[in-house]
C-alpha cells in the first residue's frame, strides 16, 4: 500500500485548533487528479494544498475542496508556507504557480506569510437586497443601511465572492444562512461564494469582522478566508470606504461564529497581500487510492 505525507496546519493564527485548518502535502507529483480529489474528500477540511514542481516557479499547487478543485486557496497557501518556514525555508520570496498564475509569496523571519494575490477585479450586481437577506438569512434593512456607499459587489483577488455589508456585529452573529439559496444566489451573480461583514468587530485594533459561505464549493461556512479577505478589502478600496485614510494594514476578524477564531492582514499599498501566520496541529501518512488510470506515484 503506497503512502504519502499529509499535513494539517491551522492558518491565520498561532493557535492550535484555531483559525482555519487546511490539509497540506507537501509531495505531491504524480498524484492524479482523482487521487487528490479522494484525499481532499478524506481530510474533510475546506481545502487540501497539493504542492508539486514547475516549470514556471519555485513551486506548483492544486487545492481541493471536499467536492472540487478551486483556482487558488488564501489560507491553504498561508498553512503550506508556515510548514514549508518551519521545515527550514529560509524567510524571503518565493514564487508559487496556481491555476490563476504565478503569485510572489514572502516568507517573514517570524514565519509571517505574505500572498501577493491577482489584480482586483470588482463589479456590482443587481440581485435585490430581500434576495440577499433571505439567503443569508438577516435583516434586508440592516443589509441595505449599510450598503449606502458601499454596495453589493461581486469582488475577486483570484476567486470571486459576492460582498454584503451589513451594520451590526449582531446581525453578522445571527444570519441564519439558507445554503440552497445561498447557492443558487452565487451561482447567479457568477461567485464561489458570499462575504458577509460588518465594521463592527470585536477588537479595537480590528478593521471588520466577516463570514463567509460558500456552498456551491463545498464549503458551508468557511472559519477564516484568505482569497475572501483579499477580495473585500480590494471591494472597500475600490469604493472609498476609507476616502483619503486607508489603513496601512487592514485586520479582518472571522471564525468566531464557528469556534475557529482567527486574523488576516491585509495591506494594498503595493497590490493585494494577505498575510497570516499557521500552525501545523497534525503530521502523519495517508494512503493513496487505486487510480483508475494507473498513473505511477511519484511523491
Amino acid at each position: 500500500m503506497e503512502t504519502i505525507r499529509i499535513l494539517q496546519v491551522d492558518a491565520f493564527t498561532d493557535e492550535p485548533l484555531t483559525g482555519n485548518p487546511a490539509g497540506v502535502v507537501p509531495s505531491a507529483d504524480g498524484l492524479s487528479d482523482d487521487q487528490m480529489q479522494a484525499i481532499a474528500a478524506e481530510m474533510a477540511v475546506s481545502e487540501t494544498a497539493f504542492l508539486r514542481s514547475s516549470e514556471n516557479a519555485d513551486r506548483r499547487v492544486r487545492y481541493f475542496t471536499p467536492t472540487q478543485e478551486v483556482d487558488l486557496c488564501g489560507h491553504a497557501t498561508i498553512g503550506s508556507f508556515a510548514h514549508l518556514h518551519d521545515e527550514g525555508l529560509e524567510a524571503g520570496s518565493t514564487t508559487l504557480e496556481t491555476n490563476v498564475g504565478v503569485l510572489e509569496i514572502e516568507v517573514a523571519e517570524d514565519g509571517t506569510v505574505w500572498m501577493t494575490q491577482d489584480d482586483p477585479s470588482i463589479r456590482e450586481v443587481d440581485v435585490g437586497y430581500d434576495r440577499v437577506a433571505d439567503a443569508l438569512g438577516v435583516d434586508a434593512a440592516a443589509l441595505e443601511g449599510a450598503s449606502a456607499d458601499i454596495p453589493l459587489a461581486v469582488s475577486s483577488t483570484g476567486l470571486p465572492f459576492l460582498i454584503a455589508p451589513i451594520t451590526y456585529l449582531s446581525d453578522v452573529g445571527s444570519a441564519e444562512p439558507d445554503m440552497t439559496a445561498i447557492e443558487a444566489l452565487t451561482d447567479a451573480v457568477d461567485a464561489a461564494g458570499v462575504y458577509l461583514f460588518s465594521f463592527d468587530a470585536l477588537e479595537p485594533e480590528s478593521t471588520l469582522h466577516g463570514r463567509m459561505f460558500a456552498p456551491g464549493a463545498g464549503v458551508p461556512e468557511d472559519p477564516v478566508t484568505g482569497t475572501a479577505s483579499g477580495a473585500v478589502c480590494a471591494y472597500l478600496d475600490h469604493f472609498g470606504a476609507f476616502d483619503d485614510d486607508l489603513p496601512e494594514e487592514l485586520r479582518l476578524e472571522q471564525g468566531h461564529y464557528v469556534d475557529r477564531p482567527g486574523l488576516v492582514r491585509v495591506r494594498l499599498d503595493d497590490g493585494v497581500q494577505v498575510g497570516g501566520r499557521g500552525v501545523t496541529v497534525l503530521d502523519g501518512s495517508i494512503a493513496v487510492p487505486e487510480d483508475d488510470e494507473d498513473e505511477i506515484l511519484e511523491a
